[in-house]
């Protein structure tokens, strides 16, 4: 995939207001950490997060992906009238149907002629919204899109805790871990093919993408309904987080010597690279197999823990904020998502 009329504008977010400490939730784990004698500290020394955010209680999901849509708006100045597509590609959504993009378009006043859906794709999610933009910019179908997303992990950590408490395992307690550095937020991600008279510093231009998928991962880590009784479900999710990584890991390698080929790029020539945020372990072994020195990446997950499709657009506009991206930097977006999938994109910044 390649691109030479696509520009990203904006990349607002909206970040969930209450602050959840891992020694919060370790506290709420105390029985089953007396039972295994695992020391207090043990959640943040193995992840390396402090602290994630979640959102209040009956939140709803499409007003957090609308704040961060005004946000861009107001930043850019764009016409709603020339949004061509509004995505919304979150992994939490309002409703099954319709469309959680239906309100968002709905609250923003868009065209008849704007195309509004959902994307699914894992943590992946909003970096196959931007790509699907993309393509009808580089198509020359519109002149601008919206790819929104707002995720939130309050109700699956709590029924999480509260299924390692009912059934006090070493093997629930190790598929359960992923699932307690889940963290909250929203974006929203504006892209145009450079022609709008916009406010704002912004215009980074998409130069190109890769994918590359093993599917025959994609047991490794499921978030779903399971039967708890007659006419009764609850969710659940689970993770097989080694084996998650390893193959993550090889994906990963695979990607990356495609993305470079594809660009005609050395290691070298990247300057920067964000990350999907996971954490300490997954950062180290992801770069490790790139060669990519870790001064070249900007992690996030400390004190955001792992916002799923929102964590990777949230950091990079945190990193521009703070001046660690800079006008003229050759960016690659890294992301690898349950499935399992990888996506890599080149940016000028």
């Amino acid at each position: 995939m390649k691109y030479s009329r696509v520009f990203i504008n904006s990349l607002a977010y909206e970040l969930a207001p209450e602050v959840v400490s891992t020694s919060e939730l370790e506290s709420r784990l105390a029985p089953l950490y007396k039972k295994y004698r695992i020391p207090m500290g043990q959640l943040a020394a193995l992840t390396g997060i402090q602290e994630r955010r979640w959102w209040p209680k009956g939140h709803r999901l499409s007003d957090g992906a609308l704040a961060a849509a005004h946000k861009a708006i107001n930043e850019t100045g764009v016409q709603v009238g020339d949004l061509g597509a509004v995505i919304y590609t979150g992994v939490c959504r309002d409703q099954h149907e319709p469309a959680t993009a239906c309100r968002i378009a709905a609250e923003l006043g868009v065209s008849k002629d704007t195309a509004i859906y959902d994307i699914s794709n894992a943590c992946l999610g909003v970096l196959s919204g931007i790509l699907d933009i993309a393509n009808r910019i580089e198509l020359g179908q519109i002149k601008a899109g919206l790819v929104v997303s707002c995720e939130s992990a309050r109700h699956i950590v709590d029924i999480t805790i509260d299924n390692m408490l009912a059934d006090p395992t070493m093997q629930n307690y190790a598929q359960s871990l992923a699932t307690l550095t889940g963290g909250s937020g929203a974006v929203a991600v504006l892209l145009t093919d450079g022609s709008l008279p916009l406010r704002g510093e912004r215009q980074h231009q998409l130069l190109g993408a890769s994918h590359r998928s093993a599917p025959e991962h994609h047991n490794l880590c499921q978030w779903g309904l399971q039967e708890a009784g007659v006419h009764l479900y609850r969710e659940f999710m689970r993770t097989d987080g080694v084996t998650l990584l390893k193959e993550g890991v090889e994906l990963a390698r695979d990607t990356w010597s495609h993305f470079l080929d594809q660009r005609n790029w050395l290691v070298e020539q990247v300057d920067k690279v964000i990350c999907h945020q996971v954490g300490a372990s997954n950062r180290r072994q992801v770069l490790n197999a790139l060669n990519i020195p870790q001064e070249k990446e900007f992690p996030t997950y400390k004190l955001l823990g792992n916002m799923g499709t929102v964590s990777l657009p949230v950091t990079a506009a945190m990193a521009h904020d703070q001046g660690f991206l800079q006008k003229g930097d050759q960016v690659s977006f890294l992301g690898i998502g349950s499935g399992l999938n990888c996506m890599m994109l080149g940016i000028k910044w």
